[in-house]
C-alpha cells in the first residue's frame, strides 16, 4: 500500500497537499482532458476532477488495490475505494446507461476487494459505438468520506496498470 505514496507537492492552486496517491491507467488506449468529453457534466467537473481514457479494448481494470463500494445495475460504472478514503468513479462510455446492460459484464460486486490489475468490467466496444455513443470513459476523483485533489494528469497513449494517469492527494 505504501508504494503508492509519494512526497508532498502542492495543487494546481499552490495549495499544500498531503501524500501523492498515484492513480494508473484502468483501460488501454489514450488518455484525454476531461474537457475533451461530449458530456456537460464530466466535461465541467460537476462530477468531480479527472481525465477520460478512449479505450482501444473492453477490459476494465482496478487501477489500485481497494474496495468496490458501488456498482451501477446496468454495469457501465463503478466506484472504487483506495484504502486511503479516495474514491474513484470509472464510468464506461458516455450515456451508456441507456445501453440498459448490454455489452457490459461485471466481475465484482459491491464491496468485493480487489487487487490492482484485477479485471473490473469486460464490456463490448462495438455495441457503444454501434448505438452511436462516445467511447470516452471518464476516471474521476470522486473524494469518499474526506476531500481530495488532483494535482497531475497524463495524457497520452496508456496501457491499463501500467501508466500513471492521475496524481491525487487528501487537501490539508
Amino acid at each position: 500500500m505504501f508504494s503508492k505514496w509519494k512526497s508532498r507537492k502542492n495543487d494546481r492552486l499552490g495549495n499544500e497537499a498531503g501524500p501523492q496517491i498515484e492513480i494508473k491507467a484502468p483501460l488501454t488506449g489514450r488518455c484525454i482532458p476531461l474537457t475533451e468529453v461530449p458530456d456537460a457534466m464530466f466535461a465541467g467537473g460537476q462530477m468531480g476532477s479527472g481525465t477520460a481514457i478512449l479505450p482501444d479494448e473492453g477490459r476494465l481494470l482496478a487501477p489500485f488495490d481497494g474496495k468496490v463500494a458501488h456498482i451501477v445495475k446496468t454495469g457501465h460504472a463503478l466506484i472504487l475505494e483506495h484504502p486511503s478514503g479516495l474514491q474513484l468513479l470509472l464510468h464506461l462510455g458516455i450515456d451508456t446507461v441507456s445501453l440498459k446492460g448490454e455489452g457490459f459484464n461485471p466481475r465484482v460486486s459491491a464491496g468485493d476487494v480487489v487487487s490492482a490489475g484485477q479485471i473490473l468490467i469486460e464490456f463490448d466496444l462495438d455495441v457503444i459505438r454501434t448505438a452511436g455513443l462516445s467511447i470516452a470513459s471518464p476516471v474521476i476523483v470522486t473524494g469518499g468520506e474526506t476531500e481530495f485533489t488532483v494535482t497531475e494528469c497524463h495524457y497520452g497513449p496508456v496501457r491499463a496498470g501500467e501508466h500513471p494517469i492521475l496524481q491525487a492527494a487528501l487537501k490539508q
